[in-house]
């Protein structure tokens, strides 16, 4: 076998490219030279040095329309220029979208009637556009790529792709044809409005900020403190007169001031105290750049999340500590919850919830059982009897922790299950909604209420403990009537474990998001398990084509 080097295969495509398009003469037509260099994407997948993401989506394309260029009318190309520019607004690069070489090509196409040029353009337009519509339709960056428990759906959903993108090429408004690929959620519209500000308050220069110091409390007075009201004029939480009449000195901590600290406060997921000590003072010298970021982050995570719903759904956003129930596109419950420790995070994902347990058991899993219970029974066998936990064999028998040697006992390779019994203090508390997924991961009641009046409530082992489930339970069974509230009470006296398939099962989606639209606000939450940077460093890489579900075989291509 003959082998040969790197630069001996790129020369050898740059010949079979070169003799492909060599029927490119003088006498040729626009659509021959145009099928000619189709087919050399096959072997160099390049167009004016700029890559092609999927040379098989165009190959298909044009071969449905027999070849004949897509962009020789001279304003739907400077209509597709515009679009390409305005991708930014979608917090996305228009440089994935080839802007610097189709506005070099569409001046030279301009000039003269060049067939190479014009066929340059064409092919790297057709490309922009199936980039812009992919990476608005899914996101830019594949998901998987970030999130090991990542299991949310990208799927055509047994559609053409090459019908969907002739569809876009052939509309009369490209800008419109476009937007609805992107999530039709308020949530959505309100992170693209919101870019859009923090874009224009960054070129007015950003907003000014507070110098370090003592923390300023209401009733304070000094240059830090007219700072502060600066700072939030400029941010709009504050308007500019806004002052009381009876204390209208600029550097006066006031009512008004006040309330707009408080409400600062509470947007950035702080507690609303007033008082500007080290956390909130970092919140407000956040530079505006950073906050586009931010929101730029969030909206790929739309992009990525919010597609296809149930009228009905479960979400739980870990950075925002709180799951609310969906109806009809309206919140109809929600609550405060814990998540998990950084150390112990609660996975992203989305799995169907089907019933839910009252009086539940709770068997200790296995990374709890090495990390925590059991070196804490080997110091103190009585940590059992005093957390109500019983001790079973494989068959689910009962064994006598007193004839357990536990020192010997290693957590790898357990042979018994510990359970704690339903009880006051059952780890699950009264209920818990289960929904089966590979991470043992549930929504449950808990006995440690006092965690819900923290502001940053990450300290579970990965599951999501709810402040008022039964509220949720309630709801859940109301449409089956043998689940009245007297029902349940009953239930809950009787103090055995009871499973209850729900009437009607619904999504639960578990994602991680750090800029919340929310009742007329935007509130930007701290990265408590520090994804942000990731994903915006994935975000501002070169796109990596990555072909969803059923991509491949639509286009009849196996590879």
């Amino acid at each position: 076998m003959t082998h040969t080097s790197p630069g001996a295969r790129s020369l050898l495509a740059f010949v079979l490219v070169f003799m492909l398009t060599w029927s490119a003469s003088a006498h040729a037509t626009l659509s021959e030279v145009l099928r000619d260099r189709v087919e050399a994407l096959a072997v160099e997948p390049r167009v004016a040095s700029a890559g092609i993401a999927d040379p098989w989506l165009l190959t298909r394309l044009y071969e449905r329309r027999e070849f004949n260029p897509a962009w020789d009318d001279p304003e739907r190309r400077k209509s597709l220029l515009e679009v390409i520019a305005g991708s930014a607004s979608h917090g996305l690069d228009p440089d994935d979208y080839h802007q610097a070489e189709l506005a070099l090509l569409h001046a030279a196409v301009s000039e003269n009637a060049d067939r190479r040029k014009r066929t340059e353009f064409d092919l790297l337009a057709t490309d922009a556009l199936a980039r812009l519509a992919f990476h608005l339709r899914f996101g830019k960056v594949n998901p998987e790529r970030l999130e090991t428990s990542w299991n949310f759906s990208r799927s055509l959903e047994g559609r053409d792709p090459v019908s969907i993108l002739d569809r876009i090429v052939r509309s009369d408004d490209l800008g419109r044809a476009l937007a609805a690929l992107a999530p039709r959620e308020p949530r959505y519209t309100a992170l693209v409005e919101t870019l859009a500000e923090l874009r224009e308050t960054a070129a007015a220069g950003g907003w000014p900020t507070v110098a370090a110091g003592e923390t300023l409390r209401p009733g304070m007075q000094g240059a830090r403190v007219a700072q502060l009201r600066r700072r939030l004029v400029a941010g709009g939480a504050l308007a500019a007169d806004a002052h009381e009449a009876y204390d209208a000195a600029e550097d006066a901590y006031d009512a008004s001031l006040e309330r707009a600290v408080r409400a600062l406060q509470a947007r950035h997921g702080l507690d609303a105290d007033a008082i500007v000590g080290p956390r909130t003072l970092a919140a407000l010298n956040v530079p505006v750049e950073r906050r586009i970021d931010q929101v730029r982050v969030n909206l790929e995570r739309v992009r990525w999340v919010f597609r296809d719903l149930d009228s009905r759904y479960i979400i739980s956003n870990i950075a925002r500590f709180r799951a609310t129930l969906i109806e009809d596109g309206e919140p109809v419950w929600s609550t405060r919850a814990v998540v998990g420790r950084p150390y112990r995070q609660t996975p992203v994902f989305r799995a169907r919830m089907t019933y839910l347990v009252f009086n539940p058991t709770w068997t200790v899993p296995p990374g709890i059982l090495a990390r925590d219970l059991l070196p804490e029974i080997r110091l103190d066998p009585d940590t059992l009897a005093r957390r109500n936990m019983s001790v079973l064999d494989r068959n689910g028998g009962r064994i006598d922790p007193t004839t357990i040697d536990w020192a010997t006992i290693p957590a790898r390779g357990f042979p018994y299950m510990l359970r704690q019994e339903p009880g006051p203090d059952n780890a699950l508390g009264r209920v818990k909604f289960m929904f089966p997924n590979r991470h043992h991961v549930y929504m449950h009641d808990t006995p440690a209420r006092d965690l819900f009046d923290r502001t940053e409530r990450a300290f579970s082992s990965g599951c999501i403990r709810l402040e008022n489930p039964m509220d949720l339970a309630r709801i859940l069974l109301a449409d089956n009537p043998a689940w009245d509230q007297n029902a349940i009470e009953r239930t809950l006296r009787d103090g055995r474990e009871r499973s209850v398939t729900l009437p009607r099962a619904l999504t639960v989606l578990l994602i991680y998001a750090t800029v919340v639209p929310e009742d007329g606000e935007v509130l930007y939450l701290a990265d408590i398990y520090n994804r942000d940077q990731r994903l915006l460093e994935a975000l501002d890489e070169d796109f990596v084509f990555t072909p969803p579900e059923g991509y491949r075989d639509a286009l009849g291509v196996s590879l």
